[in-house]
């Protein structure tokens, strides 16, 4: 308790030295506001965005899809991932469009799906499950090639069926990386919402940092990324409690 105490203290104190340098360094140096903001000149802003930017419907915006692409990227890889590691064939066989696909940068589908779909939310829907999606599934299948084989043969001795198997042994083993590619995916999907409003939004705190960008209204980027990063930060938040929860059984290392 004390060692937790004492991160916070320590972090607070980071935190309000970082604020006070960026509130008085800019205006020392005679850096202008449109270049750097500083914090009383972005929360000011975010008073004005509130009132006349509908910054509660952006933001509320951009979160929902960050968790719907999230939820939707992670259940389709973390399932594909263990089809594939159930079946050597079909990883052997789709392997090569799997590898293709990763490669490929997600971010340029952003233009295609708004091509095809318009300029709606369907193409920041569609970027961040596509970036989702392969994180959760590399992870899961790597954890599948790993699972201890004298386990699984241990539960067909004593003639459990497959879907046992499957229940018993395989998926409490890869629980630990299912949840890693998840806490991974959780600041990803960020990103994908984010570049899917930039590209072609007409909502969200991507659209807001064009929308700002194009004002040379820099207190308005500053603000929306940083919402952009609190909503990251309390997905990975709660992924990190769920994992606390269902592997409290793997011991900690104590610091």
């Amino acid at each position: 308790m004390r060692n937790v105490q004492t991160h916070t203290i320590a972090g607070i104190m980071i935190l309000a030295l970082v604020l006070a340098i960026w509130e008085f360094l800019p205006p020392a140096m005679d850096v202008p506001k449109f270049i750097i903001p500083t914090p009383s000149d972005m929360l000011s802003e975010l008073g004005r965005m509130y009132r006349r930017e509908n910054l509660i419907a952006n933001t509320a915006s951009t979160a929902l899809y960050t968790v719907l692409g999230f939820a939707i990227g992670s259940a389709l890889g973390a399932a594909i991932g263990y089809m594939l590691g159930l079946s050597a064939f079909w990883e052997k066989v789709l392997s090569p469009y799997i590898l293709a696909l990763q490669i490929a940068p997600k971010v340029a589908f952003a233009p295609l799906f708004i091509m095809w779909f318009g300029y709606n939310s369907i193409p920041k829907l569609l970027v961040t499950v596509l970036i989702v999606f392969f994180p959760v599934l590399v992870n899961v299948l790597a954890a599948m090639k790993t699972v201890d084989r004298d386990m699984v043969n241990l539960a067909r001795a004593y003639s459990m069926s497959r879907w046992q198997i499957f229940l018993k042994v395989e998926l409490p083993s890869t629980l630990p990386n299912l949840m890693a590619g998840l806490r991974i995916a959780s600041t990803l999907a960020v990103i994908g919402v984010t570049v899917g409003e930039l590209v072609g939004g007409n909502t969200g705190l991507g659209f807001l940092i064009t929308y700002g960008g194009g004002q040379a209204n820099a207190a308005m980027v500053f603000n929306a990324i940083v919402l952009l990063t609190v909503i990251g930060i309390l997905l990975y938040t709660v992924l990190s409690w769920a994992e606390e929860r269902l592997l409290h059984y793997i011991p900690k290392k104590d610091h």
